[in-house]
């Protein structure tokens, strides 16, 4: 037998080998997702998740909203996180998938009279996305008032109305810049990742509250700056603002245990954090770091912290307008009132 001929049966033996470790780790990582698929499953039928991996798209979102808004107060009404949990359970939770006529077919049963749990029925994952969606999005749709002008007496008149009651965390008529920089590495005080999304713009800029919630948590903090922590009404989300402006981080009379409305200036754009010392200005840019973090087990160590960069390019085209009341301060420009049950 020639070099030659033996060289090339130990080539032909080594991509056989080199096929067979790959055939393995495919099995391998397919047993691994099937495994943890069974754990979300067992974990959303106690209503207790301990990760979720947050990808929907803003042009699912938007889609989705449509169908909820559209059939709201009709004989079938389409709830929008059931949409997204059944194209969640379909694509197993990557929306990279998506396709509206996917979305199209979900609902076109619906408004044929089938239930969600007849469409759902062989979706074994559904409950899973349906309790993760809801998590994450449960606030953010539904009926306010909202101020509309004033009467001949100067009182203001509302609409009543239903749809998306959530806004952008950066007021209308003020730019910004933002890419999808969720779990890149940070270094300050020790390796990390980033467990936000952060929004680049100028000193100043009024911080708009994007839910109606409670102020839990207002303070300096080492790598935060100057912060604010706000916690949704059904206690399932924790809405992060961070590096706000020094010397007047936040909005006036904002206090700990106050409930803030959806759309009014919570604080200021700035560059504080990155330091032991309070008021310092450690970021290279101003921006705000935005982030939500999902609760379901108060006494949990597990923090589970969602990706919400599309979630705000999905809230883009809702930003509360804000008017300067003077000495730095601004203040929404229209009442609004969340239908709070």
């Amino acid at each position: 037998m020639t070099i030659a001929l033996k060289l090339k049966k130990a080539l032909k033996r080594k991509k056989v080998v080199i096929a067979l470790i790959c055939i393995l780790l495919c099995i391998a990582a397919l047993f691994d997702f099937a495994a943890k698929m069974s754990e979300w499953h067992r974990e959303a039928s106690g209503r207790l998740l301990k990760w979720v991996d947050f990808n929907v798209t803003s042009e699912a979102m938007r889609d989705a909203l449509q169908y909820d808004a559209d059939t709201h107060g009709q004989r079938y009404e389409i709830h929008w996180t059931d949409l997204l949990a059944c194209l969640g359970a379909r694509y197993g939770g990557d929306f990279s998938h998506y396709k509206k006529e996917h979305m199209e077919s979900i609902a076109s049963r619906l408004k044929k009279g089938e239930s969600i749990e007849e469409i759902t029925a062989d979706m074994k994952y559904f409950e899973y996305y349906s309790v993760a969606y809801e998590s994450v999005l449960g606030g953010l749709v539904g009926e306010y008032s909202v101020q509309t002008g004033q009467s001949a007496s100067g009182a203001p008149e509302f609409e009543q109305k239903y749809g998306l009651k959530a806004f952008s965390p950066i007021a209308r008529g003020w730019a910004f810049s933002h890419s999808d920089d969720f779990g890149a590495s940070r270094a300050f005080g020790y390796k990390r990742r980033h467990l936000g999304h952060d929004m680049f713009g100028s000193v100043g800029t009024p911080v708009i509250n994007v839910e109606t919630c409670v102020v839990q948590v207002l303070g300096w903090n080492r790598y935060g700056g100057w912060r604010i922590g706000m916690r949704s009404l059904d206690g399932r989300r924790y809405y992060y603002y961070a590096h706000l402006r020094s010397g007047h981080p936040y909005a006036a009379g904002l206090e700990e245990g106050q409930t803030v409305y959806a759309g009014d200036v919570i604080g200021y754009l700035g560059m504080t954090g990155y330091s032991e010392n309070e008021d310092y200005n450690g970021m290279q840019r101003p921006h705000l770091h935005f982030g939500v973090q999902l609760i379901f087990d108060e006494n949990s160590k597990n923090e589970i912290w969602i990706d919400p960069y599309e979630l705000i390019k999905f809230l883009g085209s809702h930003r509360s307008a804000a008017v300067s009341v003077g000495g730095g301060d601004y203040k929404r420009e229209r009442l609004y009132y969340d239908s709070i049950e």
